[in-house]
């Protein structure tokens, strides 16, 4: 890939994505794989006058060694140098930009359960460090190629081939690929702000979901809440771009408000492993049933997390005439393959969802209705014939998707 293309996209990363402010600490963690573009990324950082930038590099296989022999009860520590290390983060709060090139399924053959056990473990030491940087700092998401995740997506052809056709598609989907990558996020930006506007107005109770593929599904929405798409604004003002790409209007639906069954129509990889052809059952917002043709036993250690694991955390909406869609690729990577046409998340919800959310506590948000939960996990439901209605207060229907994508 030409250097002058990812220049522009490592600008548009730490520019419009992670929005870095003058005397701002910055964070990145990444991969091994493309250590020159990470680079450039910490270049573009300084450049918007970054006081400094640590990169975290990480190795899946180490990973994966790491959680093979250790025991469960080093896993499930936190040195006293990692609180400190956080509380600093805290007091701090440095802009994050994570950089993902992952094997989607570099974690097969870990045991599952003893990831579970170390993970639900450490979260109530984790939970109140980041509560406490909820809505305060810049972050980001984007992805560069990783040599197995390349194949994974482009079989076919050899390594460097496909490391290079997965450049090409990253760029495409993430509109990096253009003269001004920025300024084609601008008008991105304002064109999902259009899209939240109109939503916001019809204020809706609830999302009624249905496809021929069997989704009936009916979910609760909280009366304060909003849609978001596109850009967001820390607590302190601050314009960032949390997702490179997105292409999604979303909210935090309502706790224990969900009826009916969704299809998943996109595999889901879950912890370096893959979840495929999958179904849920709500009731009463609660996952009372699952099937899956493959892993549906990580699909259940998944929902049972926590006890809030089994709830909705967001609704997504997002048209299946998409980049991602139409390049006719599966990523099999949540960051795309989210963006490719609705999905819904389990797990967490967004306190930013909340009306005036500045001016009340999590605990506020959470007793309106947002979940919280050990885990976020994204799963995508949308299909060429999917229509989603929003109804009013006052029982009033209104089309929002037809045939998959916008009806207004």
């Amino acid at each position: 890939m030409k250097k002058t293309v990812l220049q522009k996209y490592a600008r548009l990363i730490a520019r419009k994505g992670a929005n870095v402010q003058k005397g701002q600490d910055v964070i990145i963690t990444a991969e091994l794989d493309q250590p020159e573009f990470v680079k450039m990324v910490v270049d573009e950082c300084y450049r918007a006058g970054a006081r400094r930038v640590r990169v975290d590099w990480s190795y899946q296989p180490l990973t994966k060694s790491t959680y093979r022999y250790a025991s469960l009860k080093t896993l499930s520590t936190m040195e006293e140098w990692e609180i400190k290390r956080f509380e600093h983060y805290v007091d701090t709060l440095p802009a994050r930009i994570y950089i993902d090139s992952s094997d989607p399924e570099g974690m097969a053959g870990v045991d599952q359960k003893k990831m579970a056990k170390a993970q639900q473990a450490l979260y109530p030491i984790i939970k109140p460090l980041r509560d406490k940087m909820e809505n305060k700092y810049q972050w980001c998401i984007a992805a560069v190629p990783g040599a197995k995740w390349a194949k994974k997506v482009f079989p076919e052809l050899r390594v460097g081939a496909a490391v290079e056709k997965l450049w090409e598609m990253i760029l495409y989907t993430a509109r990096a690929d253009g003269n001004d990558p920025v300024a084609d996020w601008e008008a991105h930006n304002a064109d999902l702000a259009k899209r939240c506007e109109y939503l916001n107005k019809i204020a809706p109770v609830e999302l009624i979901y249905h496809s021929a593929n069997g989704t009936d599904f009916t979910v609760g929405l909280i009366p304060e809440g909003s849609f978001l798409g596109g850009s967001e604004d820390t607590l302190g003002g601050v314009e960032f771009n949390p997702n490179i790409p997105s292409e999604e209007v979303f909210t935090s639906p309502k706790k224990g408000l969900a009826e009916g069954t969704v299809v998943a129509t996109r595999p889901l990889s879950y912890r370096g492993q893959m979840i495929e052809n999958f179904s849920l059952t709500f009731h009463e917002g609660k996952v009372v049933d699952c099937k899956a043709e493959k892993n549906e036993e990580l699909l259940r250690t998944m929902i049972s997390m926590d006890e809030n694991a089994c709830y909705l955390g967001e609704c997504a909406l997002v048209p299946y005439d998409s980049p991602i869609q139409n390049s006719g690729i599966t990523f099999f990577d949540t960051l795309f393959d989210e963006n490719a046409c609705c999905h819904l998340a389990l797990g967490a919800g967004f306190e930013n969802t909340i009306q005036d959310f500045g001016n009340k506590t999590l605990e506020e948000c959470r007793e309106l209705g947002i979940n919280d939960s050990i885990i976020h996990v994204d799963f995508m439901i949308g299909s060429p014939d999917l229509s989603v209605d929003a109804k009013d207060k006052d029982g009033k229907l209104y089309p929002i998707f037809r045939d998959g994508n916008w009806a207004f």
